[in-house]
């Protein structure tokens, strides 16, 4: 990606995200903006030893974050899997991506939750 890219998304996106997936694009609607992330095709350095070969990904899934200027702020992410050879089991990495309970980010609920500390009187 260009570094002009990776500097903006830097700004918006956690760096476990960006060090774990490929921004695939945007989609730009009135009041919402769809990112699309696709996990990289590498694989992780606790498989070491074990024989594997990438196999697709899992249906999509979409996740909801900060808004960003005005606009609702949703990530389309495709998580892959891969096959352990030996095992012949799929085997994919344990994302913990969405809050319990919510279709959002950890980050965004905890927001809100403070927030919600701070009623109007």
């Amino acid at each position: 990606m260009p570094s002009d890219t990776a500097s903006l998304l830097s700004l918006f996106l956690p760096d476990f995200i960006l060090e774990n997936f490929e921004f695939k694009g945007v989609i730009e609607e009135d009041s919402t903006f769809h990112i699309e992330l696709e996990e990289l095709n590498t694989t992780p350095s606790e498989w070491t030893g074990i024989k594997v070969l990438s196999k697709g990904f899992f249906p999509q899934i979409v996740i909801q974050d900060f808004p960003i200027r005005g606009r609702k702020v949703f990530y389309h992410i495709k998580r892959r899997r891969w096959l352990d050879t030996e095992a012949s089991k799929v085997i994919y990495r344990n994302w913990t991506l969405v809050e319990k309970g919510t279709r959002m980010t950890g980050d965004f609920a905890a927001f809100l939750k403070e927030i919600n500390r701070y009623s109007a009187e």
